[in-house]
């Protein structure tokens, strides 16, 4: 649908030159002979081949386009033929107008004179020649560029869509064991209720569009789901803390981009302690920016800096990624241990409200 658009308005554009240029310059011929004195009626003459070059330009343009495709080394001498031709008619068309207007005095004195008139027109006709093949190589770059920035775009969108789709097994393994056992347990109940919260995580997490974002307080929103599952599994072994500010809720950020940071951060700190743990989620506006945080009280990850600060989990290079993909420079991921222990992981991207999908 696009392409007939553009080229319909390729036709359009190209006729209002077409016929614009040769009527132009029909109207500066006209004034330049009345300014050296020629007849009212000149007109006939400076029209005449003005129409003469509107018909020889467009088989000019009809040999054009078929040989658009072929090397240079071929097209050019196509071109130049088309110049010649071109100007031959023109020239051809100019003698005959001269000779019917003013009679055998304006009749050339000898060959030489013919070919001048006859070749008087080669300085318009390569000018319309340039211009044509000059304008289709600005659109076909045109074209071509468009077509770079839709295949990067739908490039950045599928590498977007496969980061926001990963969900990690171990969650899913873990969450499917934990609700086994409570069916051996003979604890029904509590087994339902984390199927419902299973069920109603994996349809967020599907139904969500990963090029969409959502305010800060549908994030929480949505995290809920999964901290509701996981304190199922960990019951008091789970503290979850938040420490938002007010103006935050209503920031914008790419959907889901806290769950792979808390499911890191309860995988690598509260399983792995027997008692358990607690997570802090923080957000602020700082200097324009929206920054989020992700804190616990583990054991911390000894090894992160080696790993440039993915050693403790695929979390973290997949929020990298995402980020890196949706912001470029515009954001940063600091990952760091705590002075004490634990993993405080820092997220810092543009601080930007406005309307929702789901508001």
């Amino acid at each position: 649908m696009h392409s007939h658009s553009d080229d319909s308005r390729t036709r359009r554009l190209f006729w209002w030159l077409h016929t614009g240029g040769w009527l132009g310059y029909g109207s500066l011929s006209y004034l330049q002979a009345l300014a050296h004195g020629k007849a009212p009626d000149y007109w006939r003459l400076s029209f005449g081949v003005a129409v003469a070059g509107f018909f020889a330009t467009l088989g000019v343009r009809w040999v054009l386009r078929r040989a658009w495709g072929l090397p240079p080394r071929a097209f050019i001498p196509v071109a130049a033929g088309c110049v010649v031709v071109a100007t031959g008619l023109m020239g051809l068309s100019y003698i005959f107008l001269v000779l019917d207007w003013c009679g055998e005095d304006c009749r050339p004195a000898s060959r030489l004179g013919y070919l001048a008139s006859g070749t008087y027109q080669l300085y318009v006709v390569l000018s319309w020649v340039g211009f044509y093949i000059g304008l289709k190589y600005y659109r076909q770059l045109q074209q071509q560029t468009r077509q770079a920035l839709a295949a990067t775009a739908m490039a950045h969108q599928a590498q977007l869509k496969m980061l926001r789709y990963q969900l990690n097994p171990h969650f899913l393994f873990n969450t499917l064991n934990a609700i086994s056992t409570l069916v051996l347990d003979r604890q029904n109940n509590v087994a339902n209720q984390m199927v419902q919260g299973l069920s109603a995580f994996l349809r967020h997490s599907l139904d969500s569009d990963p090029m969409q974002r959502v305010t800060l307080k549908q994030e929480l929103d949505a995290l809920n789901l999964y901290l509701g599952i996981e304190k199922v599994r960990f019951a008091e072994r789970l503290q979850v803390e938040t420490r938002i500010a007010a103006e935050c809720y209503s920031a914008l950020l790419p959907s889901m981009l806290l769950q792979p940071l808390v499911e890191n951060a309860i995988k690598y700190a509260i399983a792995r302690q027997v008692e358990g743990g607690k997570l802090v989620i923080g957000a602020e506006r700082r200097d324009g920016r929206l920054v989020l945080s992700v804190t616990d009280n583990g054991p911390g990850c000894p090894d992160f800096d080696k790993a440039n600060g993915e050693g403790c989990g695929v979390g973290l290079k997949n929020t990298r990624e995402r980020l890196r993909v949706l912001y470029g420079e515009a954001q940063s991921v600091d990952v760091r241990n705590g002075r004490e222990s634990g993993v405080q992981v820092t997220l810092s991207i543009p601080y930007e409200t406005g309307g929702a999908p789901r508001e």
